[in-house]
């Protein structure tokens, strides 16, 4: 894989990572009982920052260590596998949590403001 390709995964990432805080903003951990479409989208951007993540080349994970690419893929897993499974709580801390710091790890790597 290209480094052109790995920083389109990065991108990807980033976008998706972005939609799903914004989705967030001004909303409580309760909403995700009672939104069903939140519940979806969040559920989805969280797959998908994990998918691109995972479609990041070896050499651009290492090059990257910053990321913790282990989690973020295996946050993925467990929600396309665990599909019935997904623990809400985890899901809202992970939004709150761990996405703010990695868009602006992500930003600062690809030359984003």
């Amino acid at each position: 894989m290209s480094r052109h390709e790995d920083e389109v995964r990065l991108g990807h990432m980033l976008d998706h990572a972005q939609e799903g805080v914004e989705l967030c903003r001004g909303r409580a951990r309760i909403d995700l009982d009672s939104d069903r479409l939140l519940n979806l989208a969040l559920v989805r951007l969280v797959e998908i920052v994990g998918e691109a993540a995972n479609r990041v080349s070896v050499q651009g994970q290492a090059m990257r260590p910053e990321i913790p690419w282990r989690e973020i893929i295996g946050m993925r897993n467990r929600i396309v596998h665990g599909y019935d499974e997904v623990d809400f709580d985890i899901l809202w801390s992970v939004i709150q949590g761990d996405l703010p710091p990695l868009i602006e790890r992500l930003k600062a790597m690809l030359g984003r403001p």
